[in-house]
């Protein structure tokens, strides 16, 4: 006996949403040229832009979105560059901190490899080699630091030690002097009050029978730190080393009355 078969129930039609339709190219252009009117810095967009642009013919607008696209990519590239060698020359800090010095060389270097530019890492580095003694290698890093940071009276104090340090005829046969004062005068430029710079550029100046320049540096260390006694000491030796008596008497009459101990108030009444 056969089971009774009911009707065959009707397939529906798929009604589309008119919103599930594909964008054509022109619509899509439409599309992302507003986005790109308040979101110019969208790269996603500007590229396929560009494709769209070159797939309907628009050679000269394809040419210029690829363009800005490009530029947005090697900004991008940069800033990640950038930002990568930071995190490799903090890592170099850190094995610098254990006293790991190979480590930290190479981190360094890689920093560099990455952004050239690095500040911390063209400044460690430079500062390893003149630990080291490597004072020609550390000159490189400093150099190259002083033209990133123009501005920088540590960057230059930093160079003009190790000029200082290469002109030692057992060190090197350069002759590099009078590199090394103008940049202990660069650092007191930016840094009036940078004293270490003041007494080293002060013993230099002596040794190398530049009176005028030694005066000339204590007097503006005093006038900058005067609350200062060392600046004082310094300034009455230059002058007593000058022959200057009259203005070394001064000085320890001023450095007398600068910080003479004021007098205990008495018991109240």
């Amino acid at each position: 006996m056969m089971e009774n078969i009911g009707p065959m129930p009707v397939q529906s039609e798929t009604v589309l949403d008119p919103g599930d339709q594909p964008l054509t190219p022109d619509e899509e252009i439409s599309g992302i040229e507003q986005l790109l009117v308040d979101e110019p810095d969208d790269f996603q967009a500007r590229c396929r832009l560009g494709e769209l642009y070159f797939s309907k013919g628009r050679l000269d607008d394809a040419l210029a979105e690829v363009k800005k696209a490009i530029e947005m990519a090697e900004s991008l590239r940069a800033e990640m560059n950038r930002s990568l060698a930071m995190y490799y020359a903090n890592l170099g800090t850190i094995y610098a901190t254990k006293n790991m010095a190979d480590e930290a060389e190479a981190e360094f270097r890689h920093a560099l490899d990455i952004f050239p530019h690095d500040v911390l890492a063209l400044f460690n580095l430079g500062r390893l080699y003149a630990d080291k003694k490597k004072y020609m290698e550390a000159k490189g890093y400093y150099e190259r630091l002083v033209e990133i940071t123009p501005d920088d009276p540590i960057a230059w104090y930093n160079l003009a030690g190790v000029y200082i340090e290469l002109d030692n005829p057992q060190v090197s046969d350069y002759n590099t002097i009078d590199m090394g004062i103008q940049c202990y005068l660069r650092t007191l430029e930016l840094d009036p009050k940078h004293l270490e710079s003041s007494f080293k550029l002060m013993e230099i100046a002596l040794s190398h029978k530049k009176t005028d320049l030694a005066v000339r540096v204590m007097e503006s260390a005093v006038e900058h730190s005067p609350d200062e006694p060392l600046a004082y000491y310094n300034l009455i030796s230059v002058y007593d080393k000058c022959k200057m008596f009259d203005q070394a008497e001064e000085a320890r009459k001023r450095l007398k009355e600068r910080f003479a101990k004021k007098p205990k108030d008495g018991p109240k009444s």
